[in-house]
């Protein structure tokens, strides 16, 4: 049975790292008003790399299919608005990609080179040094991100692009940049001052705003019996 508490902290998580990578989707997204480069080294490129472009503050990941396709795991909201595949394969803008995140829809889906990065610079199989990681045969991850094709749910912390690219790569899912989140939120909650601001601004919001404490106490307790548990 799943904890309540475990599930609306996971969400609240998600929000917080959407809240701060907006800037993810407005500058480095596809859709923004970037010229477009198309001199790329496709040939260096093997069937089964893991192509990685980096973004304002996250990274985003895909797997090099061959003839110019990379398979990508993209959020998109027009996906559970529309069947017409003629205006879902179109490369995702900024608005459809901050609502699938938010709706949590995505799917993985094929792209060129040039709208997976969209003038990002491509760095190849980079992971594998990241993550010190044995890698598997370069047609296994291929094969594995072919199966895999289509739509998903998507989350910030447990079923990003770096978890799909990973998978395929090394057998396991995983995500350092949502695992660098997750430390950087404990750190915060840790730190006494926090749950003191916490507690001085639930106490005010009864005092001075009129506000009910059923509404207000959350906000003082939930961030004490976080820090007490870390």
């Amino acid at each position: 049975m799943k904890n309540p508490m475990l599930e609306a902290m996971s969400l609240l998580l998600e929000k917080l790292l959407l809240i701060c990578n907006l800037r993810l989707f407005s500058s480095g997204a596809p859709g923004a008003n970037k010229t477009i480069n198309s001199s790329y080294e496709i040939s260096s490129f093997q069937r089964g790399d893991v192509l990685e472009v980096p973004r304002t503050h996250l990274t985003h990941y895909g797997i090099y299919l061959g003839d110019n396709c990379v398979a990508h795991l993209m959020p998109d909201i027009l996906l559970v608005l529309t069947d017409d595949k003629g205006l879902t394969q179109k490369v995702v803008s900024n608005k459809r990609l901050v609502l699938g995140v938010i709706g949590r829809v995505a799917s993985i889906r094929v792209d060129t080179v040039e709208d997976f990065a969209y003038g990002a610079t491509v760095l190849v199989n980079h992971l594998d040094e990241a993550l010190n990681k044995k890698a598997l045969l370069n047609e296994e991850v291929a094969r594995r991100a072919e199966k895999l094709l289509g739509m998903t749910s998507y989350s910030l912390l447990w079923n990003n692009c770096e978890h799909f690219v990973t998978y395929c790569r090394f057998g396991t899912p995983i995500s350092p940049q949502a695992d660098k989140f997750c430390e950087i939120v404990k750190i915060i909650i840790r730190d006494e001052r926090s749950v003191l601001a916490s507690a001085v601004l639930g106490l005010a919001s009864i005092v001075y705003l009129g506000l009910a404490s059923y509404t207000t106490l959350p906000a003082i307790f939930i961030p004490f019996f976080l820090w007490m548990a870390g």
